[in-house]
């Protein structure tokens, strides 16, 4: 599975989502630094963590501006998976490859702790090791996760099935306590309309192995070393 990790000034979880696919998949991805205009030959693409250009502006503005981003764009638009985390949802918000905004949390304040996730799809590249409805205990760790669309587009992101976790107690309940930043609908990843693009704000590359305290998030790399190997 060869794969592209793109590397901007601040990201901070890009080697941890290379540790992840390199143990999914038995391969180390591309680590492309964002002032390239083109990537090599990749199967998935990740937009890691982290704090591009320090969240001046508005997280991920600045990035999704970025040289590489094009070329994102372009296999995006072509197909290509692409997996974006926290700081990466951020950014392909920001670049129109997914709807909506993030804004800063409702507490205004940084949250760092685990919480519970829903599957809401298991139907797509990233998700099919998961089945619907199962609860995952995942990281978050941001200032700015909290999901806002306008009725419309969350209308339409209901209709399609684009909403592929949601924020929610232990027992899969989705409630306003579980939600750790006040994002409209406990929305906590969402799915482009063709299901290539998925952009989540917790972080499943930091309980995907043992030695970090658990293993929700490795099949979410297994499922796509799998799928892309197929």
């Amino acid at each position: 599975m060869p794969a592209a990790v793109i590397v901007f000034p601040g990201s901070n979880c890009d080697r941890d989502v290379a540790v992840a696919l390199e143990a999914a998949s038995g391969r180390p991805p591309a680590m492309v630094w964002h002032q390239e205009s083109a990537l090599p030959p990749s199967d998935l693409i990740v937009v890691p963590g982290g704090f591009s250009y320090g969240d001046y502006l508005r997280s991920g503005a600045m990035a999704a501006h970025s040289p590489i981003m094009r070329a994102v764009t372009a296999r995006a638009n072509a197909g290509t998976p692409v997996l974006g985390i926290c700081n990466g949802f951020q950014i392909l918000a920001e670049a129109g490859l997914l709807p909506g905004i993030l804004m800063r949390n409702a507490s205004l304040k940084f949250v760092c702790r685990d919480v519970d996730l829903r599957v809401e799809r298991a139907d797509t590249v990233f998700t099919s090791a998961y089945t619907q409805g199962e609860v995952l205990r995942v990281p978050v760790a941001h200032h700015d996760g909290n999901y806002f669309a306008d009725p419309d587009t969350l209308q339409r992101l209901q209709d399609g099935g684009q909403i592929a976790f949601r924020y929610c107690d232990a027992g899969g309940n989705v409630t306003a306590a579980a939600n750790p930043n006040g994002s409209i609908e406990n929305i906590a990843g969402i799915v482009n309309a063709a299901g290539n693009v998925l952009g989540m704000m917790p972080h499943p590359e930091r309980l995907a192995d043992p030695l970090l305290g658990g293993t929700d998030g490795a099949p979410m790399f297994t499922a796509l070393a799998e799928a892309i190997a197929a």
